[in-house]
């Protein structure tokens, strides 16, 4: 009796591991599939506000200087001292090829002329019918400037650029003297067309525009240095009305004026980035389902 009770429950046991066993099985295959790998990094494209600081020499071209008033032609054989300047300035690297920025800057050299009066023959004065004079002065200016920049790629953290700008210069001429004629023939008399004095100061808003080149090394990812040199046309400048020594003589309404002022410059500049643009990587639509084959 035990023995068929015993049969019993192992005939059970089996037909309901049979019924089973598939489902178990198919159970199985249900299981949840496994969490998706993780993001891969964000992609920076290079974007961001940046702040910028620079600071150069400059060496002044011979620009076109002239005088109102003087009898004759008045020539100037210009020698000139070479300047400082300093600026800031705040921009947007757009992506890695092109950024953008506008600084303001100030500006400061002595200037040095020496100059003739040319009236010809039967002046009176010397056998070339020539007068000379030394003229010599400050030359400030403030230069505001709106400036792109195209970058040509990045080999070993060095990135060469190319780039342009253009603004506004105020050019401000002040403490320039006159020395007034003198004649180098001594036998000769001449009649003087200038007279020692001292130009009026004077500030005098001009066009300006720059051509930029140079190279960009990364120190970091946000922090870059620029060594550069840059071509700068600060326009045209002129003095105020010349205050005589002799309040007779005939040339107490001169203007000493320059035109088409230009630098050469050399710049060491830092630029600090301080946000970056970023374009994420999109999630998988879904999950695929896991599969398995017998």
């Amino acid at each position: 009796m035990a023995r068929s009770k015993l049969h019993a429950v192992v005939r059970v046991a089996t037909l309901v591991a049979s019924i089973g066993a598939p489902g178990l099985a198919f159970a199985a295959d249900l299981l949840p599939p496994p969490p998706p790998p993780p993001l891969p990094p964000p992609v920076d494209f290079a974007g961001g506000w940046y702040l910028r600081g620079d600071v150069g020499a400059s060496i002044y071209t011979a620009p076109k200087y002239a005088v109102n008033d003087i009898p004759g032609t008045h020539f100037f054989g210009e020698a000139q001292s070479g300047g400082l300047f300093a600026g800031v300035g705040v921009g947007y690297q757009f992506n890695n090829f092109f950024r953008a920025d506008v600084t303001g800057e100030y500006r400061t050299a002595s200037l040095r002329l020496s100059s003739y009066n040319d009236f010809g023959s039967g002046c009176g004065c010397d056998p070339t019918g020539r007068n000379f004079n030394l003229t010599s002065g400050h030359y400030d200016a403030a230069v505001v400037l709106a400036n792109g920049y195209f970058d040509l790629g990045t080999w070993y953290g060095i990135t060469p650029f190319v780039g342009g700008g253009v603004g506004a210069a105020f050019n401000y001429f002040s403490g320039f003297t006159d020395s007034g004629v003198t004649n180098f023939y001594a036998p000769y008399v001449y009649n003087q067309p200038t007279s020692p004095g001292v130009f009026k100061s004077k500030t005098t808003e001009s066009f300006a525009w720059a051509l930029h080149a140079g190279l960009a090394y990364d120190v970091t990812p946000n922090f870059k240095v620029e060594l550069a040199y840059r071509y700068l046309n600060l326009g045209h400048a002129q003095t105020g009305v010349l205050t005589c020594l002799d309040a007779s003589a005939p040339a107490c309404t001169t203007v000493l004026k320059a035109k088409n002022l230009e630098a050469h410059d050399i710049k060491l500049g830092v630029r600090y980035l301080i946000g970056s643009a970023f374009v994420p990587a999109l999630p998988p639509l879904m999950p695929e389902p896991l599969v398995r084959k017998y």
